[in-house]
């Protein structure tokens, strides 16, 4: 987060919660300090005086992004526009994209930071930045994610086992991931 002048606060919550938090701090590679500010910023939005950290904003354009989804896809659903559906996968696959980006410009300025810092003596900072969660995709947006069309990714997912073609998938995608085809009609990231 930026550097914003802090005030010590104490509160006494249930035990449960603190637990939860502090699972939930660990789980992010966060602290709680910050959990509780991204949810006090969820509640209360926007205050004077305060900057939104990268993590914020992304969440603020994933709810966003949601609601615009929602309203759409009922109407693709019912076949009134095949064309909503072809912008909405693109979507999903660009906004992904920012996150990562996102995600890697926070560990650089954090890396900054830590470098700029006036201690005299070198500190060792390894940042890993959060990790997005994949989704399952549809054939064609899979395809998209690693570079190939829908009739190659179809014919390699039936002409090979699952291991071979999570192998396979795995050697195309640009993070690394493998995938596999599940009963649902959808492509699983495997990790």
């Amino acid at each position: 987060m930026a550097n914003v002048e802090r005030e010590s606060i104490n509160f006494k919550l249930p035990k449960t919660l603190t637990n939860a938090l502090r699972s939930a701090a660990r789980e992010r590679n966060t602290t709680a300090t910050d959990l509780v500010i991204l949810g006090l910023h969820h509640v209360l939005g926007q205050v004077p005086g305060t900057a939104n950290s990268l993590e914020f904003r992304l969440q603020e354009l994933e709810t966003q992004f949601s609601q615009v989804a929602s309203g759409i896809e009922p109407r693709v659903e019912s076949g009134v526009d095949e064309n909503l559906k072809e912008r909405l996968s693109q979507c999903e696959l660009k906004l992904e994209g920012i996150a990562l980006r996102l995600a890697q410009i926070e560990g650089a300025i954090s890396l900054l930071a830590q470098r700029s810092s006036t201690n005299s003596r070198r500190q060792s900072f390894n940042y890993h930045p959060p990790q997005m969660k994949l989704e399952a995709y549809m054939g064609e947006n899979l395809a998209k994610r690693l570079g190939i069309d829908s009739a190659t990714l179809e014919r390699e997912q039936k002409n090979q086992s699952s291991q071979d073609f999570e192998r396979w998938s795995r050697s195309k995608d640009p993070g690394s991931v493998g995938w596999r085809f599940g009963d649902d009609g959808l492509y699983h990231p495997i990790k």
